[in-house]
């Protein structure tokens, strides 16, 4: 009995713990927009997206360096090189385009469809056929955000919009990848990796937009950058796979519900933007799909 008592116990400090990591990575996500349109007051937008890849991918291959890390598996670099094309690579720089001509309130609506698109992409990767609920309540979310930016963009998509869907895309992509490699590798590992991966091709951007792009230093700028490179594009991803891990990507998933909802406080606390009616509205109606599918497909 002894015995029995103590493993649930520490399987309920497991997913304790498993909760607060995730919780706080998706804490730390719900700043990436804000940072990026402080970072874009003294960047350009392809340095912007650049230069944090290669100071968070400095950073990763020192910790995997003291940690002693083995490279992975071959098996595994397919998926990692998944990550690293749709979280280091696509969705920081399509979304610094799109922050160009966005408001953060309104890109934060539509990003707040990922659980959504990262939970398809899951299914369709691992095989799972989910009931009609879930495709039915995926399917509303889609349309929910579809709707929000047709509404705001007086019934055509802007570019701004592009940007964004196509980010929503190359990230649940990501997501679901890497809550896969997840169960296989030490969660901080996979974004470590993929980091490291995409170094060369980051470096490589990051020195010419340096020349390219004009740089006018500000405090605003350069915190902005400094929270995407150690918080956004490292610290936060090593919490929220690392948790993922823990809980699983369905579990981990129901805590990004507060990610929109918070970005959206962020946006008018720290940049005091004025939320437009649909704002909210749109963002509890892709809450109430998203909260549907994952009670659906668990």
């Amino acid at each position: 009995m002894k015995i029995e008592s103590s493993a649930i116990n520490r399987e309920a400090i497991a997913v304790r713990t498993g909760t607060l990591l995730a919780g706080a990575g998706v804490l730390a996500f719900s700043l990436n927009f804000p940072a990026t349109t402080w970072s874009l007051g003294s960047f350009g937008p392809w340095t912007t997206a650049a230069l944090r890849c290669v100071i968070a991918g400095l950073l990763a291959g020192g910790c995997l360096l003291a940690a002693g890390a083995r490279v992975p598996a071959r098996r595994h670099w397919p998926g990692l090189l998944v990550v690293a094309v749709g979280c280091v690579l696509g969705f920081p720089l399509l979304s610094t385009l799109a922050l160009e001509t966005t408001r953060t309130s309104h890109a934060a609506v539509v990003i707040g469809g990922l659980p959504i698109a990262t939970a398809v992409v899951s299914c369709l990767r691992t095989g799972q056929r989910p009931s009609p609920v879930f495709w039915g309540a995926a399917v509303a979310g889609a349309a929910t955000v579809v709707g929000f930016v047709l509404l705001e963009g007086g019934g055509s998509l802007t570019a701004g919009d592009g940007y964004l869907l196509a980010a929503l895309v190359v990230c649940a992509a990501g997501y679901a990848e890497g809550g896969r490699l997840a169960r296989h590798l030490p969660g901080w590992q996979v974004i470590a990796w993929a980091l490291v991966a995409a170094l060369p091709l980051t470096t490589l951007v990051s020195t010419v937009a340096l020349t390219a792009e004009p740089v006018h230093p500000a405090w605003t700028g350069v915190a902005g950058m400094a929270y995407l490179a150690v918080v956004t594009q490292f610290v936060a991803f090593v919490l929220w796979y690392g948790g993922m891990g823990v809980i699983g990507v369905a579990k981990a998933s129901q805590l990004q519900l507060a990610q929109p909802l918070l970005t959206l406080l962020w946006a008018v606390a720290l940049l005091g933007e004025r939320l437009t009616p649909a704002a909210p509205a749109a963002a509890a109606a892709v809450l109430a799909c998203i909260v549907i599918t994952q009670r659906a497909r668990g």
